[in-house]
C-alpha cells in the first residue's frame, strides 16, 4: 500500500510544482516555470511509482 508519507510528498511536490510554474508563467520567468514544472514531474512520478507498488503488493 502506498506510504502516507510518500502520497503527501509526492501530492506537495505536485503543488508546489504547479504553483511555481504558475508563478513564473505570470512573471514571465520561463527558469521559474520550467523549475516548477519539474518539481510537479518529480511529484508525479513519485506518485506513479507508489501506485505501481500498490498494484503489485494486492
Amino acid at each position: 500500500m502506498m506510504s502516507a508519507s510518500e502520497k503527501a510528498k509526492a501530492k506537495t511536490e505536485q503543488v508546489k510544482g504547479t504553483v511555481k510554474k504558475q508563478a513564473g508563467r505570470t512573471v514571465g520567468n520561463d527558469s521559474k516555470a520550467a523549475e516548477g514544472q519539474g518539481e510537479k514531474s518529480k511529484g508525479d512520478l513519485r506518485s506513479a511509482k507508489e501506485k505501481a507498488k500498490d498494484a503489485f503488493d494486492d
